[in-house]
């Protein structure tokens, strides 16, 4: 049985739920096999959500395939 809001198993010990993945922009245009230049393009029209972390930028792997999904 599972925690139902700190995602535990009801035993304080934490659930075996996957890590959400964090992808640079080159890990996406590789992926995709496009440039990193045309990641950067939909990142700075908001077609792509990304999280900053400094002057890094970084894209959730589900964020990336809700995007694939909509294209």
């Amino acid at each position: 049985m599972t925690g139902r809001f700190n995602g535990t198993d009801g035993r304080g010990t934490p659930s075996t739920a996957p890590l959400l993945e964090l992808l640079t922009v080159a890990e996406i245009a590789l992926s995709l096999k496009v440039s990193e230049q045309t990641v950067r393009r939909w990142l700075k029209a908001r077609q792509l959500k990304h999280q900053r972390c400094g002057r890094q930028i970084r894209v959730y792997r589900h964020d990336l395939e809700a995007f694939m999904s909509a294209q």
